[in-house]
């Protein structure tokens, strides 16, 4: 059973928890949308699903943003109530560390819950369904913008498109009209013109090309530097629509494997992506640890003191974690077992810290 105070801390810790989220979440979701606008400028997403790959993106950062958002929201809340002395109070009126380490645990214990879920499933496979529901919408034409009853400019200046009809998927056309630049073999420009009746849209095996099967029409080649125009009449005309691009070299195939599908490969990056799972929900409750000490700051200290430390030692602690994991990926490491030393030891001395800092202090003998 609660008691009025644990209520009043969680209510507090989690307001703060709750704020920061909110305004990591803004930092994070500009950079992952501005990554989204690259993608749609070079052809690669198509805007209709900009904002369901950026919503299943967010997902799968949320593993990674929560741990800092638990540990700034509470060394946030908690150090408030240090400053405006409520610690105090609390601390004079018997409350003992106990009565502040309770709502923390129970705090930490449902944020690791969350972390822990979103690390080893959601975060893979919001990263998964946002790479099918591209692969999805690029084999429709709509992919390249194409719209029925207008003329559309294809990604990467592939030339203009019209049809009259379009079916609901994309992929079969009515009439259509394509205009495109090209060089012939000489290396001189010259402008391709196509109709058809009708069309149908295909991808090749590797999904990186996709194609445009054009029935019963005509092609004309028209050079720009000479008026050798040639027409030619055909049953069927296959037209590269555009290529699929992605500058995304940041992409990660373990990352989107199952957690089983890791254990099971054994490989350094499967051993890395591993460590890097169950280290999420860990480093939820090695932080909280951290915070109880870090937090702990008398009314006139620096608004921000604490923070700033809490913040460079937050920073250790992640970059120690991506140097290890950096180390098994590459195969110089073959075991996680220092990742879980740093953890053990963070966390030791962590407690140390807390413990010292509320011991009974000895009187001292009078003189």
């Amino acid at each position: 059973m609660l008691s009025i105070l644990d209520r009043y801390f969680l209510r507090e810790l989690a307001y703060g928890i709750l704020a920061t989220a909110v305004v990591l979440l803004v930092i994070f979701a500009g950079g992952a949308f501005a990554g989204v606008l690259q993608k749609v400028a070079n052809g690669s997403i198509q805007p209709s699903i900009m904002f369901e790959v950026l919503g299943l993106q967010m997902l799968d950062l949320l593993s990674t943003l929560l741990p800092m958002a638990a540990f700034l929201g509470t060394l946030i809340a908690l150090g408030r109530m240090y400053r405006e002395s409520e610690m105090h109070v609390l601390a004079s009126s018997g409350m003992g560390p106990r009565g502040m380490l309770r709502p923390v645990t129970l705090l930490a214990v449902l944020s690791t819950i969350l972390v822990g879920i979103l690390s080893l499933w959601a975060g893979p496979w919001a990263s998964r369904t946002a790479d099918q529901v591209i692969a999805a919408a690029n084999k429709s034409v709509i992919a390249a913008g194409l719209d029925a009853g207008r003329f559309t400019e294809l990604p990467g200046k592939g030339g203009i498109i019209f049809v009259d009809t379009l079916s609901r998927d994309g992929t079969v056309l009515g009439k259509t009209f394509l205009a495109t630049d090209r060089v012939d073999s000489d290396g001189n420009p010259q402008v391709r013109v196509v109709n058809a009746r009708h069309g149908q849209m295909y991808q090749e095996s590797d999904g990186q090309d996709r194609f445009l099967a054009l029935f019963d029409g005509w092609q004309f080649e028209i050079p720009l530097a000479g008026d050798n125009w040639r027409r030619m009449k055909y049953e069927r005309n296959d037209v590269s629509l555009s290529n699929i691009t992605d500058d995304d070299d940041d992409t990660d195939p373990a990352h989107e494997s199952t957690t089983g599908q890791l254990f099971k490969a054994g490989t350094p990056e499967a051993l890395g992506e591993l460590v890097s799972r169950f280290a999420a929900p860990v480093s939820t409750l090695v932080l909280m640890m951290m915070v109880l000490p870090m937090s702990r700051q008398a009314p006139r200290d620096a608004r921000y003191g604490r923070l700033l430390v809490a913040v460079l030692a937050y920073f250790l602690y992640v970059v120690w974690q991506l140097i290890a994991r950096a180390q098994i990926i590459k195969g110089h490491l073959h075991t996680s077992v220092p990742i879980w030393l740093l953890h053990a030891i963070v966390f030791t001395i962590a407690a140390w810290f807390f413990w010292k800092q509320n011991a009974p202090r000895r009187m001292k003998g009078a003189a």
